[in-house]
């Protein structure tokens, strides 16, 4: 069965990126330490980013993080989605309006601009074929930024949260949680490392 599943790296104060962030720097001001763990040499990290881009038949991303990561210093070969551990999956875009170009024309982007909860079925039609082709178990990753993570999940569309806690207080950026009702999560798993202490929970509906 295909899963909804919310996958972000947060720091301890609760921010998505440093302060400032933009097209030339969409983590913010030392927002880069949030993804330490994601090019750490740690067994443990290696297998939670291998596991964790593995089960990816399809990830959905915001207009803001898209503008971010097909920019001029967004991904490449070094740096892309789970690069160097698993092949491409399709990549789902919310937004208002189309880019007028793409730069990663090498990766499989599509737009949606009717909302959030067409392209999360759309990811997850993209998903399903992928998982029907490998014969594989895939889920939906939603990768971010904060604001598309939080919207998805006041809407009841996560089934899963994935946080990579960072060991940095940030002190102000982009929050990953502004409000909302209150609710209890279960929780599934706890990776302990170095750079980050990876947590699983699920999402009752």
């Amino acid at each position: 069965m295909t899963r909804i599943i919310a996958d972000i790296s947060v720091s301890l104060d609760g921010f998505v990126t440093g302060p400032d962030p933009g097209p030339d720097n969409g983590l913010g001001a030392g927002g880069e330490a949030l993804h330490t763990w994601a090019f750490s040499d740690d067994p443990d990290d290696r297998r939670v980013l291998r596991e964790g881009t593995a089960r990816s038949g399809a990830v959905v991303l915001g207009r803001r993080l898209f503008d971010v990561v097909d920019g001029p210093n967004g991904w490449d070969d070094t740096s892309g989605y789970g690069a160097g551990e698993v092949g491409r999956p399709a990549f789902v875009v919310v937004t208002s309006s189309l880019p007028d170009s793409v730069r990663t024309t090498d990766l499989d982007w599509t737009f949606v601009t009717t909302g959030l909860p067409d392209a999360v079925t759309v990811a997850r039609e993209r998903a399903e074929a992928a998982a029907s082709d490998s014969g594989k178990d895939l889920d939906v990753v939603l990768m971010g930024g904060g604001a598309t993570i939080g919207s998805a999940l006041e809407a009841g569309l996560v089934d899963a949260l994935t946080l990579h806690l960072a060991p940095v207080v940030l002190g102000a950026g982009t929050p990953l949680f502004t409000g909302g009702a209150p609710r209890t999560l279960v929780q599934r798993g706890v990776v302990s490392t170095s750079t980050a202490t990876h947590l699983t929970y699920d999402i009752p509906r």
